[in-house]
């Protein structure tokens, strides 16, 4: 290379500066380590549906999933939802760190996108009442309306301030109680597209704050505590996981009919209010 050439190729004056906070504001915090820690849940949750396949295709060549293998995943799935609604009440009560957010989303893509995804595969995928693509596509559908939902919470606030679209940890909590309640089948594909959609609509759902938090955290201790002895004694659990599974649909559902309802009695009311002007 001739000095001509090495003048003329194109170099900056100035190096960028490193932009935002550095050194010490890149430690992690308590509520970091509780992002970190629903991550960890989410990929262990993988790591059992993955385990369980192989083991059984090594001895009997076929897969069929076992109760407790399931049970298992969900349960670490439940411990990750645990850790995502105190990381938020952390990093209020104590400190956040120039990171939070960004961890926060990652760890629930991992938790409540990508391990939900794989669960459908795991359930409907070797079933051979589907065809592979549709299960492909409905929990494809699951993960990317999760990854959608997550990076429109961090662009838009609501004037309520509660969450638009299904809450990512609530919509992986509806697709476990699908898996968990139903055979795989068209209906129940049907409903996996349903909450996607849900995860990625408009509807505002309630965000837990005080007593409905509090409520939130009991309900998740009464379903780990119900898939526990699910796992344990499956005939004695089985009707404690249909009637939780069931309710966690029914919550799901009865919410957007209520938000629908409530619009319906603001837009009648308005009507009325110019209908006397």
């Amino acid at each position: 290379m001739t000095a001509a050439d090495a003048t003329s190729w194109p170099v900056d004056e100035v190096e960028e500066e490193p932009r935002g906070p550095v050194g010490k504001a890149f430690r992690l915090s308590a509520a970091d380590s509780l992002s970190l820690g629903n991550a960890l849940c989410g990929f262990l949750s993988v790591c059992v549906l993955v385990w369980s396949a192989i083991a059984q295709l090594q001895v009997e060549h076929r897969f069929v999933p076992e109760p407790r293998y399931f049970a298992t995943a969900v349960v670490l799935l439940l411990i990750g939802a645990t850790c995502d609604l105190f990381d938020g009440l952390v990093a209020r009560r104590f400190r956040a760190s120039a990171m939070g957010a960004e961890l926060d989303n990652l760890a629930d893509v991992i938790s409540f996108g990508f391990a939900p995804a794989i669960m459908i595969v795991f359930w409907a995928g070797f079933s051979g009442r589907l065809p592979l693509w549709l299960v492909l596509m409905a929990a494809g559908s699951v993960l990317l309306a999760g990854v959608v939902r997550l990076a429109r919470f961090a662009c838009v606030k609501t004037k309520s301030g509660d969450f638009m679209g299904l809450p990512i940890p609530m919509g992986a909590m509806t697709i476990v109680s699908i898996v968990l309640l139903f055979q795989p089948s068209y209906i129940t594909i049907v409903a996996v597209f349903a909450v996607a959609w849900l995860m990625v609509s408009r509807v505002e759902y309630p965000k837990p704050k005080g007593q409905l938090a509090a409520v939130v955290l009991a309900w998740i201790m009464i379903n780990v505590a119900c898939l526990t002895v699910w796992a344990a004694w499956p005939e004695g659990g089985d009707t404690l996981i249909k009637v939780g599974a069931s309710m966690q649909i029914a919550l799901v559902t009865a919410i957007p009919l209520r938000v629908l309802m409530f619009k319906r009695e603001q837009r009648k009311e308005r009507k009325d209010g110019m209908q006397v002007h």
